[in-house]
């Protein structure tokens, strides 16, 4: 999309360059690459502040993604995640991505206290510690870190848990499958660790994710708290009155 000669007097400075770029982000493709501060400014004859401020103000609505030196491109839209129900791989898959899982750690622990409350086991059981980074078409979405009874999924401590869905699994190797699951969401700034993994300054917000799925008994399937990329993933609920 060709930039105007100039701006008009008919509002702000910023407002008028806002959207304009606003304009030229939806007739562009993601990881396009918009022209930079200085040309911007020096086009339109404005100072480089505005140009920031109105870019910096793109990135905060998640339209842009911005590079340190690197310049200004267009966002992958976000995937929206609706159904808690569904596996990370299914509604990564559903949103017309390919899903992928990267073992970080994967051991057995004796539970503590907190977490056999958690798993509603005896403190001291085994439990399985499994850390994986999530991705959509090989970008990293998620550090997610679950945690399962060895007894009531014996063996699972000796599969490879790369690439592979976790539920899909638990489902055709075990029998289990979730039929409600209760989820805490808030936000987060990532540790440095997390961000590293996920390609992100660790000044980005992120989504921590805490869901304890349960089956048709009523039994704790696993205990998980996972990090979500605030930039390329939301939460999308309906309001309604109750049916």
């Amino acid at each position: 999309m060709p930039l105007p000669a100039n701006l008009s007097d008919a509002a702000p400075k910023g407002d008028e360059l806002r959207g304009i770029l606003e304009r030229m982000v939806s007739a562009m493709r993601p990881g396009d690459m918009l022209p930079s501060e200085r040309v911007l400014a020096e086009h339109f004859g404005i100072a480089r502040m505005t140009v920031r401020q109105q870019l910096h103000r793109l990135a905060t609505d998640g339209l842009v993604v911005r590079r340190p030196r690197g310049g200004t491109y267009v966002a992958e839209p976000p995937i929206a995640h609706v159904d808690f129900l569904k596996s990370y791989s299914t509604f990564v898959r559903d949103s017309g991505h390919t899903p992928g899982a990267v073992v970080l750690s994967a051991e057995v622990e004796a539970a503590s206290e907190r977490l056999a409350a958690r798993l509603e086991i005896e403190p001291g059981a085994p439990a399985f510690r499994l850390v994986r980074m999530r991705t959509a078409d090989g970008i990293p979405m998620a550090i997610e870190r679950t945690y399962l009874s060895v007894e009531r999924f014996p063996g699972i401590e000796d599969v490879d848990w790369n690439d592979r869905s976790l539920h899909q699994d638990l489902r055709d190797r075990w029998g289990t499958q979730i039929r409600h699951s209760k989820a805490y969401i808030w936000a987060v700034l990532p540790d440095a660790d997390d961000a590293k993994l996920l390609h992100i300054s660790p000044a980005q917000p992120c989504f921590s994710i805490e869901a304890t799925p349960r089956d048709a008994l009523g039994r704790v399937i696993e205990g998980g708290r996972s990090v979500y990329r605030g930039d390329r993933y939301n939460v999308e609920t309906y309001v309604g009155p109750p049916p």
